[in-house]
């Protein structure tokens, strides 16, 4: 397989999320451009309408309309698989009068969300999950209190959570990470009038009336052309170029390690509103080098790994992959994912303690068939590495790839020679 041409990747998920459900907290009207439809990001909207805001399509626009306050003070909310809508309506509610339920399907029903409960309760949110620290979620919301809170994991989530509901909050939250993680919801709180800060190495807000801008355009998914890229940069004789991307530094960074690993790429930056956009060209040139990704890295490269994993499998030498264990709680067990479906077609990889050892290259070849186990970045970097062996490897239940990605196989056929 090669891979040639041009496409557009869709609307950014992170940034599609924050948009629909920060509105809630937020007044005016709001007219979104290329907002995602992958599965997760619908699954906002329901949620925004099953709490009584206004979220409606117009022709392929998002209208966003609200008074600043929820509507309903009792609801269930159904968050089917995304973790990032549980956490976030977290953060949302735990400042808002009423009793709130939060549930998803079976897969989101098996990820932690204590560690998001934990610090809303230390600014009085009356919050609480099964005992095992998993869905469903019971929120009564409460007047909270502003907190020093410390993260003790790098998470973009979470850190979002704590920073939502401190707009909500009497005094000062004042939050610390212990590595530098996505930061779309520092971004879009200061576009909509909230009173956030960056000082003495701490994001801080204080409670804050907030507006929707009255027309936003979400840019390309880089998570989303990583496949592409990633996949031009492994396949003999490709190029292929994304256009219409997001380039915040803290959501590119796989770009950096295509570079580090000897592949070509160009990046243009185009447009800074909301945040920094351009396109990005990807060329196959030949021998890879090994791929480092330490710990202090992985918080901004959580959703490549995947796809850097497979590209790691051509690379001359061994990469490593470090503190991997995020990956394990995602919708699947993506290291023994990795493991065991890319060691069915050849590849060495390892599972050294808490890090993935990578040994490469390997020429991919066929098997009798692979399991995306409903993982929607399992599913898609199986497809890429299906054209390294030029069979058509069956992989199960590949409809997964809609949660992120749903024009991602007509994509994948325009692009490929």
């Amino acid at each position: 397989m090669r891979l040639s041409g041009t496409f557009k990747p869709p609307g950014d998920k992170s940034i599609s999320h924050r948009i629909a459900l920060l509105s809630l907290l937020a007044k005016g009207e709001c007219v979104v451009s290329n907002y995602s439809t992958a599965q997760d990001c619908m699954t906002s909207v329901h949620a925004v309408n099953a709490l009584r805001g206004g979220a409606v399509f117009s022709g392929k626009d998002l209208n966003l309309s609200t008074n600043g306050r929820i509507l309903t003070d009792s609801v269930d909310v159904d968050c089917g698989n995304s973790g990032t809508t549980m956490r976030l309506l977290m953060g949302i509610l735990a400042g808002v009068s009423g009793r709130f339920i939060l549930w998803g399907d079976d897969s989101l029903m098996k990820r932690p969300m204590e560690r998001v409960a934990k610090p809303l309760r230390c600014m009085g949110a009356n919050i609480s999950c099964a005992p095992n620290g998993t869905p469903p979620v019971t929120i009564d919301g409460s007047k909270l209190c502003g907190i020093d809170y410390r993260l003790p994991v790098a998470s973009a989530q979470l850190k979002s959570a704590v920073l939502i509901a401190g707009i909500q909050a009497e005094g000062l939250t004042r939050i610390t990470e212990p590595v530098k993680s996505r930061d779309h919801t520092e971004h879009m709180l200061e576009m909509f009038g909230a009173n956030i800060s960056f000082e003495s190495g701490a994001w801080c807000v204080r409670k804050s009336v907030m507006e929707l801008p009255s027309v936003f355009s979400v840019p390309g998914d880089p998570s989303s052309a990583a496949f592409f890229l990633c996949g031009a940069a492994m396949l003999d004789g490709s190029e292929v170029t994304a256009e219409g991307i997001l380039l915040n530094p803290t959501r590119v960074n796989f770009l950096e390690k295509l570079k580090e690993m000897g592949a070509q790429i160009e990046i243009h930056i185009e447009g800074d509103s909301p945040e920094p956009w351009g396109s990005v060209k990807s060329s196959h040139s030949g021998k890879l080098s090994p791929c480092k990704v330490t710990s202090e890295e992985l918080p901004l490269l959580v959703d490549e790994v995947p796809i850097l994993a497979l590209l790691a499998t051509q690379a001359h030498g061994v990469s490593a992959f470090q503190e991997i264990g995020e990956l394990r709680i995602k919708e699947s067990d993506r290291v023994a994912a990795l493991v065991s479906e890319l060691g069915k077609l050849g590849a060495k990889l390892e599972i050294d303690g808490p890090n993935l050892l990578i040994y490469g290259p390997t020429k991919l070849r066929a098997t009798d068939g692979l399991e995306s186990f409903g993982d929607h970045r399992i599913a898609m970097t199986l497809a890429i590495a299906r054209g390294l062996t030029d069979e058509n490897v069956p992989i199960r239940d590949m409809s997964c790839v809609s949660i992120s990605y749903p024009d991602f196989f007509e994509t994948l056929r325009e692009l490929t020679l």
